[in-house]
């Protein structure tokens, strides 16, 4: 807070200085994904802090115990490489844990001493350290590049480079890449995908993983995630649909080039027109026709925004987060008439700023759009530019806190409020819940600031 204070509204140019980024690093993105995985155990090839502290990000965000291995160097794997390190730590996890996979990744100290992990994966199958019938798969995620979205983009390609496999003969199925959000949206995408009739594979799939119910008897691999025969069948699906440019297309791209499975990179559907395109796409591509529970959902949100729209309307807002989700964010908060002023994103990507500006084209406003921005540049826009609503992870808090903005949590990482692991803001469903949620801070600021003579019990 009181560091935040000393946050000026004069803009000075900074290019090799972040404060306080919006983002976080690449092992994080792909020890997620692993974890979409059934019976897969994240491994982290460095030291045992990074892993420590990648799992405590985890556990933080979902409420649920992060379980991980580690090649734990020391300083004789930094100096001689951490290939020994590797090579016991697959034999002591096949050993004392068994888990069908396990999927490695790297950190920056790997990457700097340039550990070569395909051919220390190789070698643990030659030397028998590898059990038959289990899989280690990989991805490079040093955290000096990209952020958390590029370690999970890297992790779901070194699912299908690890796993599919092209018998010749179509299965019928569809592959969806769901992007980097939660296990309910994960899971509302394979409702949407069930409703219509499609057959799919939905990978990573961390539904029932990261927010699984209480039994009282713990497992460390829970019975849900994508499987590994389903993975295998995905070289054989009939198409992929990547949801999000940039957690998806590399996995669905590769698929499309390697097994001829056609890919489309869509939108994540987050609001009324991307989902709308993801449910057209998926029906075409399925040759399905869109079921009237699909059209009732559609048709509660449209009343929804239709009923709320006056208070909607021409408020402005402040975004930071991916850009997979904020690109859609800002196309449904301009479906509702509100206008997104300023926008940050940590992760690089040359395309996110012509898309934003494309989607905020008839905003009769400036519209500020920093790509691998940080948070203190979105505060200092926000005291040059008032804003009625700020969307961002739980360290927008303060942030809001300082200006006294209505906050609405979204992203990665939430880390003092409950329900995004549970509750979807993917598909219609997870619209309405967004409508909800806007709704619900904007009015109750009006209640808590306006004149007493102004309160109203009907709004």
């Amino acid at each position: 807070m009181t560091l935040l204070r000393h946050t000026t509204p004069e803009i000075k140019p900074r290019k090799a200085l972040t404060i306080n980024p919006a983002k976080t690093c690449q092992p994080i993105g792909a020890m997620y994904a692993a974890l979409g995985i059934r019976g897969c155990l994240p491994h982290s090839h460095g030291s045992q802090g990074c892993c420590a502290y990648h799992r405590s990000a985890l556990t933080r965000h979902y409420k649920e115990p992060v379980m991980a291995g580690t090649s734990s160097f020391t300083e004789g794997s930094s100096v001689f490489g951490g290939q020994a390190n590797l090579l016991q730590a697959l034999e002591n996890i096949f050993a004392i844990y068994e888990p069908d996979v396990v999927a490695v990744h790297t950190t920056c100290l790997s990457e700097t001493i340039g550990d070569d992990i395909p051919q220390i994966v190789a070698k643990a199958r030659q030397e028998g350290k590898v059990p038959d019938g289990k899989h280690v798969i990989y991805a490079n995620t040093p955290s000096y590049v990209g952020s958390h979205v590029t370690g999970f983009a890297n992790m779901v390609k070194g699912m299908v480079r690890g796993f599919a496999q092209k018998t010749g003969k179509k299965n019928g199925r569809v592959n969806l890449i769901p992007g980097y959000v939660e296990p309910a949206d994960m899971a509302e995408i394979k409702h949407l995908a069930e409703a219509l009739g499609v057959k799919s594979i939905l990978f990573p799939d961390t539904s029932g993983v990261l927010n699984g119910p209480l039994t009282g008897q713990y497992s460390m691999f829970p019975e849900a995630g994508v499987t590994v025969d389903e993975l295998k069948a995905s070289g054989d699906a009939i198409g992929t649909l990547g949801l999000g440019e940039w957690a998806s297309a590399e996995a669905a791209r590769y698929l499309d080039s390697e097994f001829k499975v056609p890919c489309k990179i869509l939108d994540l559907p987050i609001g009324l027109k991307a989902t709308d395109r993801f449910v057209d796409t998926l029906r075409q591509l399925a040759g399905k026709s869109v079921p009237e529970s699909i059209n009732f959902e559609r048709g509660q949100l449209v009343d929804v925004i239709s009923d709320w729209h006056q208070y909607f309307y021409h408020k402005k807002v402040a975004l930071a987060g991916d850009p997979d989700q904020i690109i859609s964010l800002v196309e449904f908060l301009v479906t509702l008439d509100m206008w997104p002023v300023h926008i940050v994103t940590g992760t690089p990507g040359k395309r996110f700023e012509a898309r934003i500006r494309e989607l905020t084209a008839d905003i009769p406003h400036e519209v500020n759009v920093k790509v691998e921005g940080d948070m203190f540049l979105l505060h200092q826009w926000i005291k040059q530019t008032p804003v009625d609503l700020l969307i961002c992870n739980s360290y927008g808090k303060y942030i809001a806190r300082d200006e006294n903005i209505p906050l609405i949590r979204h992203g990665f990482p939430i880390l003092d409020r409950m329900g995004h692991v549970y509750f979807p803001t993917v598909g219609y469903k997870g619209a309405l819940r967004l409508c909800e949620k806007i709704l619900d801070a904007l009015l109750d600021k009006q209640d808590l600031t306006c004149p007493e003579h102004q309160v109203e019990l009907q709004m």
